[in-house]
């Protein structure tokens, strides 16, 4: 450990994984991985075999009637992949999806009036006839053709709309949307956390709408992928693409002190007596304390069951939205559903999430609605952490720290704040033109 790096990144959790092996992948670093765990993934690891996180959660043995143990990998923060999304673009850009295999993730839904209904997304689909009424169906369906006909480059897609001025509220009033219809296209096909979106050019909210539509078109069934044995695979695809490039990783290593030099530049990160010499660090917050500040807190609900959701036509996983103006709140709330056919439970069983940013001192009656839609629950897990963020960019201190996972139940967010950490660091916004992925797309595609 005693010799010199490029950059020192500590913790295995999803995004420093990523960090580690973009950065060596694509910039040559020399790069050395740390983590003080004995295992990959950090705070967002999957936890295998079961009776592990019934110790970790501190409630008792694991129940017979779950089935072994070892036929589980539960993931701590569950999050899925948009398809066409930032982070497949990031696995195949690296080329760590030779180590993985995904599958796709059967519906998404929303959440309206005490039910739940598919994502509609395009024209020809069928709606649900509980979303919106006829006539405001029609008013939607002129305003999805707009947004798949718009091209940025083309103005005469714009049809006397300038997208990249007006405000998203102004598209919507354009259309003649209704509250509802908006609600749920901003944050079940926009994936908004809030309602800020509305007074940002309406640009923003299409790219993201053709993002959903371009995933969803993979497939057909939902945007969605998750990979089999859970998201633990993802980190350690990460560490086996490190290994290729000449990275070093070191679990079970103790971090003592970031040191740091002249200026209050890091120069080196200590572990007992050894120093491992650096020109930059790469962290989670649980790293640095004292180089962040709170902006709210997360509740996560870890759920087994032995059946599929309510109303989603027995599918083996979901996504579901509830926006947060249906049940009175500022924030959304989340719900996924994933099972045995992932190779993440026992054969039968399924592992459910709910979570949302805590608005109050009650955080488990605020994700009630979320824990209705899942039950009857044979079993719960809650942890109720702090949305943490740094409280500098890194550029003069050369410490580079991610935030906390947010709660939402997609990789979007996480890549955003990946992509962030990346330009801050190499001063270089990262490039996806030598993506050469459409070949393991269309594989994925035909295995499902």
């Amino acid at each position: 450990m005693d010799e010199e790096y490029d950059v020192d990144v500590l913790g295995t959790g999803l995004k420093e994984c990523i960090l580690s092996g973009i950065m060596l992948s694509v910039s040559g670093k020399k790069v050395l991985h740390i983590d003080r765990n004995k295992y990959y993934g950090g705070e967002s690891a999957s936890i295998t075999p079961l009776e592990e996180l019934f110790q970790r959660y501190r409630t008792g043995a694991a129940r017979p009637r779950f089935g072994r143990g070892r036929d589980w990998n539960v993931d701590l923060i569950p999050k899925f992949l948009m398809a066409n999304g930032q982070l497949v673009k990031l696995l195949i850009h690296t080329g760590v999806t030779r180590y993985l295999e995904f599958k796709s993730i059967e519906g998404s839904y929303v959440y309206k009036g005490g039910k739940i209904a598919k994502v509609p997304v395009d024209q020809k689909r069928p709606w649900h006839p509980d979303l919106m009424g006829m006539f405001e169906k029609r008013r939607f369906r002129n305003f999805l053709i707009y947004v798949q006909d718009f091209r940025e480059d083309d103005p005469k897609t714009w049809k006397d709309f300038d997208p990249t001025k007006a405000n998203m509220q102004g598209l919507y009033d354009k259309f003649g949307l209704d509250k509802n219809t908006q609600d749920f296209t901003g944050h079940a096909l926009a994936l908004f956390r809030d309602d800020e979106y509305l007074n940002e050019p309406a640009v923003n909210t299409i790219r993201r709408i053709k993002l959903y539509s371009d995933s969803l078109a993979r497939y057909g069934k939902s945007p969605y992928l998750y990979p089999m044995y859970g998201l633990g695979e993802l980190p350690q695809g990460f560490a086996r693409l490190s290994a290729i490039y000449g990275g070093t990783y070191m679990l079970d290593k103790p971090i003592d002190e970031i040191v740091l030099g002249e200026g209050g530049k890091v120069v080196g990160v200590r572990s007992g007596e050894e120093v491992a010499k650096c020109k930059q660090v790469y962290c989670d917050p649980s790293y640095v304390p004292r180089r962040l500040r709170k902006r709210g807190k997360v509740i996560r609900c870890i759920c087994i069951q032995d059946h599929p959701g309510a109303s989603t036509k027995d599918g083996l996983s979901t996504q579901i939205i509830i926006p947060q103006k249906q049940v009175g709140r500022k924030s959304d709330i989340y719900v996924s559903l994933v099972s045995s056919t992932h190779q993440v439970a026992a054969k039968g069983w399924f592992v459910g999430m709910v979570s949302t940013t805590v608005e109050t001192e009650n955080p488990e009656v605020e994700i009630k609605p979320g824990l209705d839609l899942l039950e009857p629950i044979a079993q719960k897990f809650v942890t109720i952490s702090d949305y943490l963020e740094p409280i500098d960019d890194g550029s003069e201190s050369q410490i580079f720290i991610s935030e906390s996972y947010d709660a939402t139940t997609h990789f979007e967010t996480t890549c955003w704040d990946v992509l962030n950490i990346f330009k801050r660091g190499t001063g270089e916004t990262f490039d996806f033109s030598k993506d050469q992925g459409t070949s393991w797309v269309t594989r994925s595609s035909k295995r499902e």
